[in-house]
């Protein structure tokens, strides 16, 4: 049986053509383009800024860049298409081009900004809404053939927290990224990686339910993306606010790590790439 099919775990993702192996976990560092994401120290106000950020995670080993202008975070203002490609397309071209060796991801939920995006240098298209909130989306990224972030959500990010209603998360979990992951495969896809969604349409309790199964979804024998950085399911817990949940972040991304994450999105690249050099020195005495 060939190597990477989706009957045995992918071990590498094609992007840009560039092969990356995700046998050792990459990190994804995240950039957002946005006033009002939930932390503050995510946000960028400029495409000088973006570029000064790029370059400053790219140099503490970010292996992939997550680009949005579209703030997730719950009760969120919605924006036009318009003001999203306004604030998202000039910082992409932008990495694109003083870093033209980045692997970019574009942070949208939004099919022809998804396109629009890959146009301008990006590589891969990271989707919180797993499709549910542009039904163009699976086709144009099955025109487009990047790789393509499947996560789990329920609503929107403005009513995501009323529709954290669950009797069991993880059968329903396991029921929507089947159902989309086959539709994606009819579709020709061959780069799918799938996130949790740690926080959206989630209470605490969900995401460490979730946390504490993960490995569970090597079911799938897809790539999983964990994305807790400075998460309220931190800070909560500490009694902190984002600001200051860095320790949390580090000790539930090793939680990630040991549950079979292939790639950690975080706001601090330097303290994630640490992590998985250490997660991957205790896991390899073991080889």
């Amino acid at each position: 049986m060939a190597k990477d099919t989706f009957f045995r775990k992918k071990g590498t993702i094609n992007a840009g053509g560039k092969l990356i192996d995700l046998s050792t976990p990459k990190v994804m560092g995240i950039l957002n383009i946005t006033p009002d994401s939930f932390y503050a120290g995510s946000r960028v106000e400029s495409v000088n800024h973006a570029l000064q950020k790029a370059a400053k995670m790219l140099a503490e080993g970010a292996d992939i860049l997550d680009i949005g202008a579209y703030s997730s975070r719950p009760g969120a203002q919605d924006i036009s298409e318009q003001e999203e490609a306004d604030r998202l397309l000039p910082v992409v071209a932008t990495i694109a081009q003083n870093h033209p060796d980045a692997i970019l991801s574009v942070d949208t939920f939004r099919a022809k900004i998804a396109e629009a995006g890959i146009k301008a240098g990006a590589h891969i298209i990271n989707d919180i809404s797993g499709g549910q909130l542009d039904n163009d989306m699976f086709s144009t990224v099955a025109k487009l053939q990047v790789p393509y972030i499947l996560m789990h959500m329920k609503g929107t990010p403005q009513n995501m927290t009323q529709m954290a209603k669950y009797e069991d998360i993880f059968p329903e979990l396991i029921d929507y990224f089947a159902e989309r992951i086959n539709q994606l495969i009819q579709l020709g896809v061959k780069d799918v990686i799938i996130d949790p969604g740690f926080g959206f349409a989630k209470l605490q309790k969900h995401s460490y339910a979730l946390l504490n199964r993960m490995q569970e979804l090597d079911i799938f024998q897809l790539p999983i993306l964990a994305g807790v950085s400075r998460k309220r399911m931190i800070y909560n817990v500490l009694g902190v606010n984002p600001n200051e949940a860095l320790n949390g972040t580090t000790v539930l991304n090793t939680v990630a790590l040991m549950k079979g994450a292939s790639i950690l999105r975080v706001h601090d690249v330097k303290e994630a790439v640490e992590a998985v050099k250490l997660t991957q020195a205790l896991i390899d005495i073991d080889r």
